[in-house]
């Protein structure tokens, strides 16, 4: 007698296209997948962490460590200048820009596309604001919107031209790469500048905080994560989904506040080299750039918006088949890109005191990307968090300060922050692989 063989089932594409949509479904809402997750003990959890650490998920981990690596060693080579209250000021008036641009690029990279544009959008945005207030007679804070809207418009324009008429990005921002030089040239002319005296301008890089302000903008600060980390953590709890083991998180907030307390004290200190002169404070780019920290985090990890960019980022066409407009979140990560790049060019502006017709090109869209890579952003979407330009942005800073107190030559400082910018996309690649192997 003889037996049928068995043939495999067929393939069932429209179960495996409804899964698909439900897994989308689930990141884009945050609803729970399984069974109420149990608490992981603090053993469980260090296990837990070990083990995303081997299976490719370190995150910002490298940059943090590098970051602080860079500190012990450039203090260690020059004991008498880098670790003072002034180089640390400078240091963060130095990051400013590039970590604002990076917090833009940020969104952008998140959905796996680049923005060549970003750097040169914020000179002509800041071209703009200079010259409303010295020709316009702008008031300064009408000034600064009217420079921001100019990004706004930059942003949206190319967002338009990729999501709805489907050119590349890379093309698309090229472009306006090139398109946007030859605006701010004719803007402020071959061989000019616009002066920026409005002290209200110049004091966003070139004043500080009052100190007791300046204490309590820490605290607020500090509450602020606190809060919204653990109203994550309960979230999750009451949703059922797995989290992290409770005293992981507190640990986590309590690390972030002591940095937060030690860099405001050290800032607190009197700079001035004359003893009748007081210069103590945060420099008031600190402050803005934590209020951009806490509003950019809380719509990326707290917000709908921010589960569909994810989504998104991850697998296009799952958050499609889910209902998520994928036109609408790749507009509005390229309008939020080039409007943080115009905050990033006025930055810039106000610590130069001017805008040239150079202004954002050159290196600058370089170093913003840059720094969203090294601080841990994936090139190749999906994974990336607002925090890691804020990390990135100071790697990269802290290597042109310290290379500067030690007297190294410009070419120096490039093949450093390549090298360095080289490393960090190779451990996202290796990193990638891991993850995917996991998977399977």
């Amino acid at each position: 007698m003889t037996s049928t063989p068995s043939t495999p089932a067929p393939h069932d594409e429209r179960s495996e296209r409804e899964r698909i949509a439900e897994l989308a479904r689930a990141t884009a809402t945050g609803s729970p997948l399984s069974e109420a997750a149990r608490e992981p003990t603090l053993a469980e959890g260090l296990r837990a962490y070990g083990q995303r650490l081997r299976g490719g998920d370190i995150g910002a981990l490298p940059a943090v460590l590098g970051l602080l690596l860079l500190f012990v060693l450039f203090s260690a080579l020059r004991p008498e200048t880098f670790p003072t209250a002034i180089n640390m000021a400078n240091l963060m008036v130095q990051a400013s820009s590039i970590i604002v641009l990076a917090m833009g690029l940020t969104f952008v990279l998140l959905l796996g596309d680049i923005d060549l544009s970003a750097g040169v959008a914020g000179g002509a945005s800041a071209a703009v604001m200079a010259i409303a207030v010295n020709d316009g007679g702008f008031p300064w804070y009408l000034a600064i919107l009217v420079g921001l809207a100019t990004g706004t418009v930059i942003g949206l324009l190319i967002g338009l031209l990729v999501a709805r008429v489907g050119i590349p990005s890379f093309v698309v921002t090229l472009a306006f790469f090139l398109a946007l030089q030859g605006v701010t040239l004719s803007l402020i002319g071959q061989g000019g500048t616009v002066p920026v005296r409005d002290p209200v301008i110049v004091g966003i890089a070139g004043a500080n905080v009052p100190v007791a302000v300046g204490w309590v903008l820490t605290a607020v600060a500090a509450l602020a994560y606190g809060g919204i980390t653990l109203k994550g953590w309960l979230d999750k709890r009451r949703k059922g989904l797995t989290r992290d083991n409770m005293a992981l998180v507190v640990a986590r907030v309590v690390g972030v506040a002591l940095v937060l307390v030690v860099v405001t004290a050290v800032l607190s200190q009197n700079r001035a080299r004359v003893p009748s002169i007081t210069l103590a404070g945060i420099p008031y780019s600190v402050p803005v750039i934590v209020v951009l920290l806490v509003v950019l985090t809380f719509v990326l990890s707290r917000t709908a918006y921010g589960r569909h960019v994810y989504a998104v980022g991850g697998n296009p066409e799952a958050a499609r088949r889910a209902g998520i407009s994928v036109t609408r979140i790749r507009i509005s990560v390229f309008l939020i890109g080039s409007t943080m790049a115009a905050a990033a060019g006025i930055i810039d502006a106000s610590r130069l005191n001017s805008v040239a017709p150079g202004a954002g090109a050159g290196n600058t869209l370089l170093l913003g990307v840059g720094a969203a890579v090294i601080g841990g952003t994936s090139l190749f979407g999906g994974k990336g968090r607002v925090s890691n330009a804020v990390i990135g942005g100071l790697v990269i800073a802290t290597i042109a300060n310290g290379l500067g107190l030690l007297n190294q030559q410009a070419f120096v400082n490039f093949l450093v922050t390549g090298g360095v910018l080289l490393l960090a996309a190779t451990v996202d690649a290796v990193s990638r692989r891991r993850r995917a192997s996991a998977a399977v």
